[in-house]
């Protein structure tokens, strides 16, 4: 499979996902996720301070801005992993203010992490298992009985195997999780977290330290998400890549977000090139990111002066 970005992965985009102009927190028509005064400090720095912000359902948005600016801390405020100065958010109306992360799981919202976070001495069809929720033989009385948890067990390693299979990972199913390379760990962490059959999947720059020839892979893994009927939220830096398939884009930038719409909108707003750059100039983020040689922004440059 080509892993080039240019190769047909987009889809059908979602429209209609807010009420009036695109700005910073503008209400959505179906929030899942919907955060208020958001805070956190570390010691003199603010690394995150969001005023107001709503993830919309059934989209794939796009959380973008430079090194710093506060995206997998918000990441992690989200989830449990880590807690606010202040503020409140909810998930499909629950409230998760202090909840821990294997809750905020339980309720329908996983994680991948940027530096993935497989079991290396577990098997990859152990590291799947895992991933389901509700099991009974993770009780200890239940786990002395196995007729109580057998047939369950037999059950979630049917769907991992699915699972795998989908990732193209089955051939691996009984090697250790340590022995895959650095793309095939990516694969197994948003596989695993499919297990407990999420409603909204957070992705930590999915394709970070991932070959070109998982590229495109991953992509169409991240695009089948939302045709499950999947809400995705995600971080990443290569802006080409958003471009194809990101519905909405959310931009921070020094712990504040800057700017929300389109990603072809968000791409053309001063504020963000702004976020990358620290000037207003004209140009084309996919340079800024590095996902085109400085030769081709030459040449995109000298096009554009000649039309």
């Amino acid at each position: 499979m080509s892993s080039d970005l240019t190769a047909p992965v987009a889809r059908e985009k979602t429209t209609g996902l807010h009420i009036g102009d695109a700005k910073p927190g503008v209400a959505k028509t179906d929030p899942i996720i919907i955060a208020d005064g958001v805070r956190r400090t570390f010691g003199g720095l603010t690394a995150v301070d969001v005023e107001h912000l709503e993830i919309p359902r059934g989209a794939i948005t796009a959380l973008i801005g430079p090194n710093g600016a506060g995206k997998t801390t918000l990441f992690n405020l989200l989830t449990g992993f880590d807690k606010p100065d202040s503020g409140a958010w909810t998930f499909e109306g629950h409230s998760l203010s202090g909840v821990p992360a294997y809750k905020v799981a339980r309720l329908g919202q996983v994680r991948t992490f940027q530096l993935t976070k497989a079991l290396g001495l577990l098997t990859v069809l152990d590291n799947m298992k895992l991933g389901a929720k509700g099991q009974v033989g993770e009780r200890f009385w239940q786990s002395l009985f196995p007729f109580l948890w057998r047939k369950q067990d037999h059950q979630i390693e049917e769907r991992a195997f699915e699972l795998l299979k989908k990732f193209k990972l089955d051939e691996k199913s009984d090697d250790f999780a340590a022995s895959l390379s650095g793309g095939q760990r990516k694969l197994l962490e948003m596989a695993r977290a499919l297990m407990s059959e999420p409603r909204l999947v957070m992705l930590d720059e999915p394709m970070a330290g991932v070959n070109p020839a998982l590229t495109q892979s991953l992509l169409e893994h991240i695009l089948d998400l939302k045709d499950e009927g999947m809400t995705v939220l995600f971080v990443e830096h290569d802006m080409h890549m958003v471009r194809h398939i990101a519905d909405w884009v959310v931009v921070m930038a020094e712990g504040r977000v800057v700017a929300e719409g389109d990603p072809i909108s968000v791409m053309k707003n001063p504020e963000v090139v702004d976020a990358y750059l620290g000037a207003h100039q004209e140009i084309d983020l996919g340079v800024v990111t590095g996902r085109y040689p400085a030769a081709d922004a030459g040449k995109n440059k000298a096009s554009k002066e000649s039309k």
